[in-house]
């Protein structure tokens, strides 16, 4: 089992850096992750922006450094959906996406979780 497949899994400090235009993400095994906004919008997991339910789930996830946006996307509000997920509403007016903890975890842009989700593959 890898690092970004560890139950119990949560936050433990979640900061949205306006300027830097990151969200960084302080994990409770002491991980950190830096998600480009724009990247991050691309990557909404909801069923409209995957293109229906059948491409939902862990075998569909973006790679965030291989997403080229298709525009500049800024949050509008960030709040935390119960004990779960993140809800982004966005300044293209959309907010249907719910980030999960194992999602954002799983599509971590860092190298090490890069190679482990390579690691996974083989």
């Amino acid at each position: 089992m890898t690092t970004h497949h560890v139950p119990g899994l949560k936050p433990t400090n979640i900061i949205l850096h306006r300027q830097n235009h990151q969200l960084k993400i302080e994990w409770n095994d002491g991980h950190t992750s830096f998600y480009d906004l724009n990247a991050l919008r691309e990557a909404c997991p909801c069923a409209t922006c995957r293109g229906g339910h059948e491409f939902m789930g862990a075998e569909h996830d973006p790679d965030l450094i291989a997403l080229t946006p298709s525009r500049a996307y800024s949050v509008v509000n960030l709040n935390v959906a119960g004990t779960y997920a993140l809800q982004i509403e966005w300044d293209d007016h959309h907010s249907a996406g719910f980030y999960t903890w194992e999602y954002l975890r799983r599509i971590c842009p860092c190298e090490n979780c890069q190679a482990l989700r390579g690691a996974d593959s083989e």
